[in-house]
């Protein structure tokens, strides 16, 4: 697949429009702090650390990067601001494919033999789960799929609706309940809809919860063991989606999270409104598991399939 292959120019500009904040945190830093330098020596490593710890990439991985710069100068003797772009863009690319799917993006699809392809979405309120679960009915659906909500958040007043509209703006029917039913049985629900009306793609959504309350931990277990009823080895996925904005609280909640109702695969929203965007770098290579969404804005369009590279070279300004 080549560079630009999956990404379009839209996309392109979107990702760099969505990084903005960061690359000014991240990339500009470093640039001032190499003004006046020849070459790459140990006080620059120093300033260099700083500007990724404090740009939430977190201080295991941090470390990790600037091991591999070391390394890297020592063999290849770099030297200069273009050099040093290039290095850091290839460091961090391959120290992401080495920990979690070192594969090429792709677009929004669903493997054959799966159908319906399910998909659970967790996380605590106000992380924008709800806000991805839209933008992830309409890809999927301007992907050519017919996709099919289910709205097994029962616990909060505005979740039932909150979905429903977004579904409305995704074109796709959304099953659902009355307020307090039971979650797995709204789950079960949707399911058995979704095999008699042939749909491809089903996503759940389920109640916003805090990490560390064992009750509700333990519905996403029933959860997943109901819709195993409907549709064998259901869910497909069990996507946890993280605030971005939050720093090292995403950190946190991915770690309690994915100790859990097994997490396969992460989303990370509002990288828009932020400087902390390196927390996709630390996340990515803490946890082992997959980022596959990012989002970059308020509009349905505005989530995109996580490509490591492309997101490195948008954050160093390439």
């Amino acid at each position: 697949m080549g560079l630009f292959s999956f990404f379009s120019k839209e996309k392109k500009e979107t990702l760099d429009k969505g990084l903005e904040k960061t690359k000014t945190g991240v990339f500009e830093k470093i640039k001032r702090a190499f003004v006046g330098r020849k070459t790459i020596d140990d006080d620059f490593l120093d300033e260099l650390e700083e500007i990724f710890i404090t740009s939430d990439v977190g201080a295991e991985t941090t470390l990790k990067i600037i091991d591999r710069i070391q390394s890297r100068v020592a063999r290849d003797k770099y030297v200069g601001m273009s050099e040093l772009n290039d290095l850091l863009c290839d460091e961090i690319t391959a120290l992401l494919a080495e920990n979690n799917n070192d594969g090429e993006a792709a677009d929004f699809d669903i493997p054959a033999g799966r159908k319906p392809y399910v998909i659970m979405v967790v996380g605590v309120n106000g992380v924008g789960k709800t806000t991805t679960i839209g933008k992830l009915a309409y890809q999927y659906k301007e992907a050519g799929k017919k996709v099919m909500l289910g709205a097994a958040d029962t616990f909060r007043a505005a979740a039932v609706e909150q979905l429903d509209e977004w579904g409305r703006r995704a074109g796709v029917p959304v099953v659902k309940q009355q307020l307090g039913s039971d979650a797995a049985a709204v789950a079960y629900d949707t399911l058995s809809s979704a095999v008699a009306n042939d749909i491809d793609v089903v996503i759940i959504d389920t109640a916003g919860r805090l990490h560390n309350k064992k009750g509700l931990m333990d519905e996403l277990t029933k959860i997943k063991r109901v819709m195993e009823k409907v549709v064998p080895g259901a869910p497909d996925e069990v996507l946890l989606v993280l605030d971005g904005s939050t720093g090292q609280n995403a950190f946190e909640q991915a770690r309690q999270f994915s100790a859990a109702p097994q997490v396969t695969d992460l989303a990370i929203t509002k990288l828009d409104g932020t400087a902390k965007g390196g927390v996709v770098i630390g996340i990515s290579d803490q946890f082992k598991i997959p980022v596959k969404y990012i989002g970059l804005g308020e509009g349905i369009k505005d989530l995109q399939v996580f490509d490591k590279r492309q997101f490195v070279q948008s954050l160093f300004g390439k």
